[in-house]
């Protein structure tokens, strides 16, 4: 393979060599994986172990856990790839990191690239309808665009990356212990659109992917600016999270409004649990995890339903009374006090309780913004 001057494995105009075009691999996808990784193959996987001077069976767990498909024993890996391994590897020998948390870092972060990866090439080649010179083919046209894309995407994926990380150690050093890093108290919230299965069967594949699209940048807006965690989505349902029970309600009701004034949007539903939840690889799990979730089954329309650990938390912290009642006693017994009356921001409304299964008996309330009158009155 010809070695140009900047280290790739390409000449100087992106061009393969013949011995590698006889590989039955296609030139073109082959001088794209050279720019992209700024490197030639030079190791079988054995090989690339060896110069990493790891095991063939951990290096092997490192790359599945990434991602990456068996490959045998061809030569498809560079100077990258033992230098990644290399680095995992270093940080074990350091005990920095245990040798599952090293397989954990490998997933997690193997998993996240691959669905943004995926996303940026199908969002990118999507917006190429006309080639820049006739007799172009998309594919050709995908060269140059890498190419001028990558440094700037490299870079920005990094600022990004260090925004969340700030974020996410801020989020650790306040925990009040290290348990409370692994099990947290979280308000959960899912957000489902109401009759997605019939949409599929009655909408075109172009037009309910971009009602999914429109949905999940909706969410993931929302989500974020008011103070939320986005946790995944899941085509017609998103999944997030927050520390607070009120951002976990504005959220909850800022989706539903949003949506309710989108013509083009089905109705939604939301439902919020409070409670411990467990955090792993940036995902969340547990009893209150699956209690939103069956909460959002049983939701009404363009509504907000919560548990009772949620709806004692918003009390708790005086974002809702317990009842209008209660509401009123406070605000006379203010106003004689000569203060001023609490303000709520919401309101709860109980509801049956009803059994669910694999959760037992829950008492669900209906959550909605306040009516500011019964405040001014």
């Amino acid at each position: 393979m010809t070695v140009d001057d900047t280290g790739s494995g390409t000449g100087a105009h992106g061009r393969v060599d013949p011995q590698d075009a006889d590989t039955g691999e296609d030139p073109l996808a082959l001088r794209l994986e050279q720019l992209i990784l700024g490197a030639e193959r030079r190791y079988t996987p054995f090989q690339a172990a060896r110069s990493a001077g790891v095991s063939m069976e951990l290096a092997s767990r490192f790359w599945r856990a990434m991602g990456f498909a068996d490959i045998g024993q061809a030569k498809a890996l560079t100077e990258a790839d033992v230098l990644a391994l290399r680095r995992l590897a270093g940080l074990v020998e350091a005990g920095l990191l245990s040798e599952a948390m090293a397989v954990q870092v490998a997933r997690s972060t193997g998993q996240t690239t691959a669905r943004l990866a995926e996303w940026q090439i199908d969002s990118f080649l999507e917006g190429l309808t006309e080639p820049p010179e006739p007799g172009m083919t998309r594919t050709e046209v995908t060269y140059p665009l890498v190419e001028l894309l990558l440094p700037e995407l490299e870079e920005f994926i990094v600022y990004v990356w260090r925004r969340q990380l700030a974020a996410a150690t801020g989020r650790v050093v306040q925990a009040a212990d290290d348990e409370e890093m692994v099990d947290r108290r979280l308000a959960v919230g899912f957000a489902d659109l109401v009759g997605f299965t019939r949409l599929t069967r009655r909408m075109e594949e172009e037009e309910l992917g971009e009602l999914v699209e429109a949905f999940e940048t909706t969410a993931a807006d929302l989500v974020a600016a008011n103070g939320g965690r986005l946790i995944k989505t899941l085509g017609d349902e998103v999944l997030y999270a927050a520390d607070d029970a009120g951002v976990a309600a504005e959220i909850a009701l800022r989706l539903i409004e949003t949506m309710a004034n989108d013509e083009t949007m089905p109705e939604l539903r939301v439902g919020i649990a409070f409670g411990t939840v467990t955090t792993r690889m940036g995902d969340v799990f547990g009893t209150t995890v699956n209690l939103a979730s069956r909460l959002t089954s049983i939701a009404p329309r363009d509504a907000v339903l919560v548990d009772s650990a949620f709806a004692e938390e918003l009390i708790r912290t005086a974002e809702a009374p317990r009842s209008e009642a209660e509401a009123a006693e406070a605000a006379a017994a203010a106003e004689k006090a000569g203060e001023a009356a609490p303000t709520h921001r919401f309101a709860l409304q109980p509801m049956w309780q009803r059994p669910v299964r694999g959760l037992g008996v829950i008492e669900p309330w209906l959550l909605s913004r306040r009516d500011t009158t019964h405040q001014n009155g």
